[in-house]
């Protein structure tokens, strides 16, 4: 009952945005994103870096609190640990094990975690992933949280959530010493899950991601 409870007001909260945004050309939609995220950035102290920066070690500063911001996306992305391990190599298909927390930028809430809330979920999210030699393509496992709020009959995993792949490393926990890779993202809404693309919103998330066995 705690589990149906909890969904059920997260989508009640979901649905009363759309509602609002009816009232909204898609124009206006995304002027008020856009206006989430530089407030959320500004109130931050983020410090935005240019892909090209980025690129040349593949490393944003924590301490500095940089983050990149991938123009083609609209995706910007903190990476907090690269974490142990390896990439997904091209061709290579992997179970990913994910937690993490995701923030509504428009109303400044938490709107699901497996993290914050483990009793409305398994420990991890579960999604099987393939790299297509640089383009990644995930699908959810059912008992994962994120399909169960937002999937609507889609195991889909989100763009957003797939961006860091390419850059940060995916092991586990064997001895001493290693790390599970960490991002903190901020995913407009037509790189995010199927509520955020259909009322215009942004996201903020802190991910891990970790390689199944």
């Amino acid at each position: 009952m705690r589990k149906l409870g909890f969904l059920c007001l997260m989508l009640i909260g979901l649905m009363m945005i759309a509602s609002c945004n009816d009232e909204e050309t898609y124009a206006d939609q995304k002027k008020r994103e856009k206006s989430a995220i530089n407030k959320y950035i500004a109130d931050s102290a983020v410090n935005v870096i240019s892909e090209d920066e980025f690129l040349k070690d593949t490393t944003t500063d924590v301490k500095k609190n940089e983050w990149v911001l991938f123009e083609s996306s609209g995706v910007y992305m903190q990476i907090v640990r690269r974490g142990s391990g390896k990439p997904l190599a091209y061709g290579e298909s992997a179970t990913i094990l994910c937690r993490f927390t995701e923030r509504n930028l428009l109303t400044d809430s938490i709107q699901l975690s497996n993290v914050l809330f483990p009793s409305v979920s398994q420990t991890f999210d579960k999604m099987s992933v393939t790299n297509n030699y640089g383009t990644f393509r995930g699908s959810f496992d059912t008992s994962s949280l994120m399909y169960r709020a937002y999937g609507n009959g889609s195991t889909t995993v989100p763009q957003g959530w797939l961006v860091p792949l390419t850059f940060i490393n995916l092991g586990r926990y064997i001895k001493d010493g290693d790390e599970i890779a960490k991002v903190r993202l901020i995913v407009p809404h037509d790189m995010g899950q199927t509520y955020a693309t259909a009322s215009v919103y942004p996201c903020l998330y802190d991910i891990t991601y970790q390689r199944g066995r």
